[in-house]
């Protein structure tokens, strides 16, 4: 016997945080495909993965190469719009403010693509900073660095920014 977990309840146990972390790297619109695909690599080479491995970051690195994957097909496409910007208006008074998942998705999508990365691979798969720096390349506090600057500027773009729970307060405390 190997001591290894079957694939199903891999994908039971890492499932919901390898959405999280691809719907925060891509956005809502091509997570699901990222982690379709995620779990298709997975399930290949998951055979050949130690049993003392840490099954989590592993996914959590394959969703990474995954987003990357999504993120250049999406730059070779071309971006079909429904007016053209010289002709697109503001939002009318009485349309409807967006919930707050789509305003954090919005405030995500502006960060840069390291903030972003650090954030979802830190706060939302629950990696520790050494583990972030291994997938997105660089050092631990580099990681550390990035994932403050992006929770910095989250807290002052997005409108629900006390809402950031668990995330470091000013002096690297948790906000409770």
């Amino acid at each position: 016997m190997t001591g290894k977990q079957p694939f199903e309840a891999i994908v039971s146990a890492h499932g919901s945080t390898v959405l999280r972390v691809c719907r925060a790297v891509l956005g809502p619109a091509d997570a699901d495909d990222a982690w379709s695909e995620t779990f298709l690599s997975a399930m290949k080479a998951y055979p050949d993965l130690p049993a003392d491995a840490n099954v989590e970051a592993w996914l959590v690195t394959i969703a990474h190469r995954k987003a990357i994957d999504v993120t250049r097909a999406a730059a070779r496409r071309a971006i079909s719009v429904a007016e053209t910007p010289d002709t697109a208006s503001s939002p009318a008074a009485g349309d409807a403010v967006p919930d707050a998942a789509a305003e954090l998705t919005q405030a995500l999508a502006k960060l840069p693509a390291k903030q972003k990365q650090a954030i979802a691979y830190h706060y939302l798969a629950g990696l520790p900073y050494a583990e972030v720096a291994a997938i997105c390349g660089g050092s631990a506090d580099a990681a550390r660095r990035a994932a403050a600057d992006g929770i910095a500027a989250l807290r002052r773009s997005y409108p629900g920014a006390p809402a950031l729970k668990g995330a470091p307060g000013e002096h690297g405390q948790a906000i409770p």
